[in-house]
């Protein structure tokens, strides 16, 4: 009877945990399906359904303005994406061979642009710009973009390299491997995934930010989310949902990509 008992209350434990999942996931995907279906409304208002139609993304194409932001906020992203990644990754390998407390203290101030209010973050770049007489452009929001994105790959990498074993790296170098080929084929392929997850969360940070570049960005760098925010006073065009769902079926594929990498790098 005992036993009995035991069992019904782990199936309903399970049971609630399963519907707390749902209720979770439904939260997080349920906006996203309403903007996907309304994507394809006659309507211009998103509360009224009018019936099916593609005409939105063919109105998209030719809307300039939208279409200049999407490029702006690509090339940006792609950009500032490369060079944190870059800068981020040869950060954490340096505090990783240092080994020494300087190596414990940069690695404390890293997490500092990750805690900062991003108010706090483009109030500062803006004052920066300032007094470097920097006009402000595509350049100053690539390099508030890297700013705030290279603290995230240097901790996603760092945490990688935390988990490879050294003896790893010594058993190449007493094998007679130089320091820079026990680099290129030790090292680098046990990095790899921290060096893409903080890549691809680079990269999606750099595309959605709109306080940050609401500072440091010119009449000229517009961003995608930027101009969608500008819309939201006049009201949101259908062709702003059509936009997002393109961008949620690319975010869909390139998560299934990084899982997949992440799969093949563990088997």
């Amino acid at each position: 009877m005992k036993r009995n008992s035991v069992s019904g209350s782990i199936r309903r434990g399970r049971n609630l945990l399963a519907y707390h999942t749902m209720a979770v996931l439904a939260f997080l995907y349920v906006p996203l399906a309403v903007v996907a279906v309304y994507s394809f409304n006659e309507s211009k208002i998103n509360a009224v359904w009018e019936g099916a139609t593609l005409k939105w993304y063919v109105s998209l194409l030719s809307n300039d303005r939208m279409l200049e932001a999407l490029a702006n906020s690509l090339v940006v992203a792609f950009v500032s994406t490369t060079l944190a990644t870059v800068l981020g990754t040869a950060a954490a390998l340096a505090v990783y061979r240092s080994r020494g407390r300087s190596g414990g203290i940069v690695h404390s101030f890293m997490y500092v642009p990750i805690l900062i209010p991003d108010i706090v973050m483009g109030l500062s770049l803006l004052v920066l710009f300032s007094q470097l007489h920097w006009e402000l452009g595509k350049l100053t929001v690539i390099t508030a973009h890297v700013t705030f994105s290279l603290s995230y790959v240097f901790i996603l990498v760092s945490a990688r390299l935390e988990g490879i074993a050294r003896q790893l790296e010594e058993a190449a170098q007493d094998l007679g491997a130089s320091p820079w080929k026990t680099f290129r084929w030790v090292t680098l392929p046990l990095m790899m995934p921290g060096i893409v997850s903080g890549a691809l969360i680079s990269f999606t940070l750099s595309l959605d930010d709109v306080l940050v570049s609401f500072f440091v960005s010119g009449p000229e760098s517009t961003t995608l989310p930027l101009y969608i925010y500008g819309l939201v006073k006049r009201g949101i065009s259908p062709e702003v949902n059509a936009l997002s769902t393109l961008m949620i079926a690319a975010t869909v594929l390139l998560v299934l990509a990084a899982e997949r990498f992440r799969r093949k790098s563990n088997s």
